[in-house]
């Protein structure tokens, strides 16, 4: 398995928020947040999240205050630069991505497209 470390100030970066949400979620037998991407919607691609135990091979793994983000290696490309947020949007909590490489998104927020 190889879990390459990147500098999180060049790839993917997680709000103090998003942080201690994740951290929340956390437990001894699944200590890591999984991000990747999938094909889905109307303009091309999803953000999947996933709270596991351990990454898939070919993960990259970065560590965020001992929270620690495993991103699948086929989706670096479309999230590099991307932050990750907790914002509250009326009595809910949401994580947002806000993503510099997305140039469109479905009416629903559920998918996006890249150049």
């Amino acid at each position: 398995m190889s879990t390459e470390t990147f500098d999180p100030n060049q790839s993917v970066t997680l709000t103090d928020a998003a942080r201690k949400f994740f951290a929340s979620k956390l437990t001894a037998e699944a200590g890591l947040v999984r991000l990747s991407t999938k094909e889905s919607g109307c303009t091309g691609y999803a953000y999947v999240l996933d709270i596991v135990s351990v990454p898939e091979a070919g993960d990259s793994i970065m560590d965020f205050d001992g929270v620690k983000l495993a991103i699948d290696d086929q989706s670096l490309t479309l999230l590099q630069g991307t932050e990750i947020d907790l914002v509250k949007e009326g009595i809910n909590q949401v994580v947002k991505f806000n993503n510099p490489n997305v140039i469109a998104e479905c009416g629903c927020g559920e998918s996006f497209s890249v150049n």
